[in-house]
């Protein structure tokens, strides 16, 4: 049994281009998916926010529409009500990369507020990527990367082959038009190897111990992609 460390945003607003806040948080399938996945399996899991504060779920992401109907509504709350790790989560700040067999970042449009310029999990990145220990990123989540930019622009995750929410996706969402800036387009111009398939379609990136899933419907695969590392 080993134990992966699940990094969740702390933001539950996002800041426009108007100026208004846009409620957000993490999504809510793409810690649920995952921690079923790997607790299932017979691992512990802990989790990680910025400041070690409560991580706040998108709203959106409970509604029956995006949960298969209202049965599946209900069972992803109850989901996130048994999580009890959601109620205890560690500082970044304080968080020894050494005790994790692998580190896993869930999305949402939280991420883009907080972790694409934390400088915690920037160090935790860096820390994981150089010991090779295995990386899952979903869907928004791969905003946490681009904190890992050196000052002189240098990126350790330059010429990796990955995914994350696309542009088209986001213009579906009616957001994309009010966002600071579109993942794609910054995983990509930091010199990413990005790739999407159609909207919402499950699609996963594997490069070496970097895992990465493009959305929502991507969570299952990655988390089973990154338990085949470990065992």
């Amino acid at each position: 049994m080993a134990e992966i460390l699940m990094v969740l945003t702390g933001a539950d607003r996002l800041t426009t281009t108007d100026g208004t806040e846009h409620p957000t948080g993490y999504w809510a399938e793409e810690f649920t998916v995952p921690y079923r996945a790997f607790t299932e399996a017979g691992h512990r899991v802990s989790v990680a926010t910025p400041g070690g504060v409560t991580p706040p779920v998108d709203a959106a992401s409970l509604r029956p529409e995006v949960n298969g109907g209202p049965a599946g509504a209900a069972a992803t709350a109850a989901a996130l009500d048994a999580a009890s790790e959601l109620r205890s989560p560690l500082p970044l700040a304080d968080v020894d990369p050494a005790r994790y067999a692998a580190v896993f970042y869930a999305g949402g449009h939280g991420p883009m507020q907080d972790l694409s310029q934390d400088a915690d999990s920037a160090r935790l990145l860096r820390t994981v990527l150089d010991e090779g220990r295995p990386l899952g990123v979903v869907c928004h989540g791969s905003a946490a990367l681009l904190a890992t930019r050196e000052p002189d622009g240098t990126w350790p995750f330059s010429g990796y082959r990955l995914t994350g929410f696309s542009t088209a996706e986001e213009k579906l969402t009616g957001l994309a038009d009010r966002l600071p800036w579109l993942l794609e387009d910054e995983l990509t111009a930091l010199g990413a190897e990005y790739s999407a398939a159609e909207p919402w379609a499950p699609h996963v990136v594997v490069d070496r111990s970097l895992h990465t899933g493009q959305n929502p419907a991507s969570s299952a695969a990655l988390a089973a992609a990154l338990l085949n590392t470990i065992g």
